[in-house]
This record gives C-alpha cells, sequence and structure tokens, in this order.
C-alpha cells in the first residue's frame, strides 16, 4: 500500500491504495467520495470520466494516479457549486441539455478545458472538441448551444 498526496478541487488529499497506477477516477470516486466523474467505458472512448488536470481536459479511467503527481485536479464538483455556479454548468441548466445526463460531466469538463483554451469558439471548433465525448440521449443542439451560452455568444 502507497499513500498518496492529491491536490483535488484545491484541497490536499490523502489517499491510500494498493497498486500506484490505480487508475484516478477509482481513486475520485471511491477514495474521495466524488460523483461528478462516470465510469463509462474504461477504455477513454466516451468521456464520462474526464476531469481537468492543470487546466487541461483527461480521461480519469485511464490516467494512473502514478501519473498525477503534483498536478491540480479538478471533478465537476470542483468546477461550482450549487450556490455559485460555473457558467457552464448554468447554461446547460438554462439550455436543458441533460436528458439522462450520464455524459454530461465529460461534456462540461470537455468544454471547460475548451473555453480556458478559447473564450470564443466557433460552432464547429466546439463540436470538434465533444467529437469523442459520447451522448447516447442525443442532446448534441443543446449541448452546443449551451457551450456557446457560457461563452457570452
Amino acid at each position: 500500500m502507497a499513500a498518496t498526496d492529491l491536490n483535488v478541487n484545491g484541497r490536499m488529499e490523502s489517499v491510500t491504495v494498493n497498486d500506484p497506477d490505480t487508475p484516478l477516477l477509482y481513486v475520485l470516486r471511491n477514495e474521495l467520495g466524488l460523483r461528478g466523474p462516470r465510469f463509462g467505458c474504461g477504455l477513454g472512448q466516451c468521456g464520462a470520466c474526464t476531469v481537468l488536470i492543470d487546466g487541461e481536459a483527461a480521461r480519469s479511467c485511464v490516467t494512473p494516479l502514478s501519473s498525477v503527481g503534483a498536478s491540480k485536479v479538478v471533478t465537476l464538483e470542483g468546477l461550482g457549486s450549487d450556490a455559485n455556479r460555473h457558467p457552464l454548468q448554468q447554461a446547460f441548466i438554462d439550455e436543458q441539455a441533460v436528458q439522462c445526463g450520464y455524459c454530461i460531466n465529460g461534456m462540461i469538463m470537455q468544454s471547460a478545458a475548451l473555453l480556458r483554451r478559447k473564450a470564443k469558439p466557433s460552432d464547429l471548433e466546439i463540436k470538434q472538441e465533444l467529437a469523442n465525448n459520447l451522448c447516447r440521449c442525443g442532446t448534441h443542439l443543446r449541448i452546443v448551444r449551451a457551450v456557446r451560452r457560457a461563452a457570452g455568444r
């Protein structure tokens, strides 16, 4: 067993894992009780597990804990709160972009990384950014509108 310190949502957390290559997703959900990142495919292909690592979108199901080091990890819970929502969270609510909600963590976190890089992305850029995030309910048009709204356009 190895103890590891993680910076998650602005707080230092200490976790103990049997294998340092345990996927970050399992540590976030099972050890820290965070429910934003979801297990979808376990292969990094669907995006449900997306978190930000030093501001960049990362698939936590295929990110070994040992690779995180001193990086800052942000989950959906750290992006905003009920009392102080991130503009993307509010925009997804306003645009009713959620149907079943399973993909939304990944959609919001991937979009947050995009808006961090480019404040006013085009529709094409939004679609390209989210192309590898799967939504089986088909709310893609509402999701694009939500990202546009959060970008202030």
